[in-house]
């Protein structure tokens, strides 16, 4: 049987930590590991963690240097096949998530799943391609509370980068796929609930983002960036010609289809 480490990196969230020790405790299945990492926390999330310890594998409470160090650390010292990261606040979407979910682990390097995402707003399911491709990542990515990483394709990828702090996961995922060519699966099948409101989703750290995104293609897929530029001024003409006066008349007078 797969053997599957959970980790939860935790810092100042004892309300999230004990949503998402409560949720993986109570699993139907209960065959993998839970860590816990935590960052030093000083809200009463390291009396909940000892007090809890028993039901974890591996804990630790110590500065670090940001969400991506912290799941590094988990990475280190985990000994499972698959590792899934649901970080504290992040839940499964049912008490029999992972009974459903772990037979489909079946030796591909990432195997995702759909992802519940929880607003201030509104509650989505958000899904994801069944074929995943360098375009596709040039918009998005896959949910980390929702991927299961065979702990082998990190030591061909590389671990997280430590000095990104918003898109280290994003490049792990898009190395992952188009510059290692790893196995893959999607299961369309819902798996765990994630609460927006981290720093990605911050539109203060847009700035941010865009610049460790700018990085990674500039650096690690250069040959690209000018097919993303053509792309996008092409999308730009088509949009002007698209709204012109011109074109709306042709339509009008019936030598023209819209599109």
């Amino acid at each position: 049987m797969t053997k599957i480490s959970i980790i939860t990196v935790n810092y100042n969230d004892l309300s999230g930590l004990k949503r998402t020790v409560d949720s993986v405790s109570h699993q139907t299945w209960q065959e993998f590991e839970h860590l816990i990492i935590d960052g030093g926390s000083t809200d009463g999330s390291v009396a909940f963690i000892k007090e809890h310890q028993n039901d974890f594998a591996y804990w630790v409470s110590e500065p670090d240097q940001g969400v991506y160090s912290a799941m590094n650390k988990g990475i280190a010292q985990s000994s499972g096949e698959y590792l899934l990261f649901l970080n504290a606040g992040d839940h499964f979407q049912n008490l029999v998530a992972l009974e459903q979910a772990h037979t489909f682990l079946t030796g591909e390097a990432i195997i995702y799943f759909d992802l519940e995402v929880v607003d201030q707003e509104m509650i989505f399911v958000k899904s994801y391609p069944d074929t995943l491709s360098f375009s596709y990542f040039i918009k998005d990515t896959l949910p980390h509370p929702a991927s299961f990483i065979r702990k082998d394709a990190f030591e061909k990828v590389g671990v997280y980068k430590e000095d990104f702090k918003i898109l280290s996961d994003w490049k792990f995922f898009i190395d992952a796929i188009c510059k290692y060519g790893m196995s893959y699966k999607r299961v369309p099948q819902l798996l765990s609930t994630f609460y927006l409101g981290g720093m990605s989703s911050d539109l203060k750290n847009r700035g941010l983002k865009y610049a460790e995104r700018q990085e990674i293609l500039q650096k690690d897929y250069p040959i690209y960036l000018k097919d993303i530029e053509d792309a996008l001024i092409n999308k730009e003409i088509v949009e002007d010609f698209r709204n012109s006066r011109i074109v709306e008349k042709l339509v009008q007078f019936g030598f023209l289809n819209k599109f």
